[in-house]
C-alpha cells in the first residue's frame, strides 16, 4: 500500500522471487512503467511525504526505492518507510523493493 494524506492506495505486485534450501523461483512481470498503464497516477503535492505500507511479517531488513522519469532513475533515500515527492512537478513512477537477508 502507498500512504499519502489521508488516504491509501493499492500498490501493483511486480517481480518477485523466494528460495528455499539454495533453490530459487521467480515470477517476472512487465517494469513499473508497464505495470501502471492505464491506471490514474496519484496526485501529491510536491515535497509531500509518501509512505510505504507492507503488512508482511517479518519485515523486510533491506529496501531500495527507484524513481523513474521520462529520462531518469535514481535511488531515493527511504527512512521509516517514507521519503518525499520531488518538488518538480511531473509524472513519475517508482520501484520498491525489498529484501529479506536473513
Amino acid at each position: 500500500m502507498v500512504e499519502v494524506g489521508n488516504k491509501s492506495y493499492e500498490a501493483p505486485l511486480g517481480s518477485y522471487c523466494w528460495g528455499k534450501n539454495g533453490q530459487s523461483t521467480c515470477v517476472d512481470t512487465v517494469g513499473p512503467k508497464e505495470l501502471l498503464k492505464g491506471k490514474e497516477p496519484i496526485k501529491v503535492k510536491p515535497g509531500e511525504k509518501i509512505i510505504l505500507e507492507m503488512n508482511d511479517e517479518p519485515q523486510p531488513n533491506q529496501v531500495q526505492v527507484l524513481q523513474i522519469s521520462e529520462n531518469d532513475e535514481v535511488e531515493v533515500s527511504v527512512k521509516d518507510n517514507r521519503f518525499s515527492a520531488p518538488l518538480q512537478e511531473g509524472v513519475y513512477y517508482y520501484s520498491y523493493g525489498v529484501w529479506w537477508m536473513d
